[in-house]
């Protein structure tokens, strides 16, 4: 990462939650535009065929909590 770009997320990670949040929302839908035509197909194709997954029981669905969860502590662990 460029010296310029850490200072300004150090700058912008100090913002409030919900200006954070903002931003992240922001810096999303910029680069959904940038997003080939046919990615909204190819997303659909791969939910289906995730939710296929799950009916016939090749996976198991993990609550979102669990994956909020796991994500947290795997960033904390990067952390230490």
């Amino acid at each position: 990462m460029s010296t310029q770009l850490e200072r300004l997320a150090v700058e912008l990670l100090g913002l409030p939650n919900s200006s954070r949040a903002l931003l992240a929302k922001k810096l999303i839908e910029s680069l959904d535009e940038t997003e080939t035509p046919d990615a909204q197909a190819q997303w659909m194709e791969v939910a289906k065929r995730r939710a296929e997954e799950i009916r016939e029981g090749k996976v198991q669905p993990v609550p979102a909590e669990e994956v909020m969860h796991r994500a947290r502590e795997s960033v904390r662990c990067r952390k230490s």
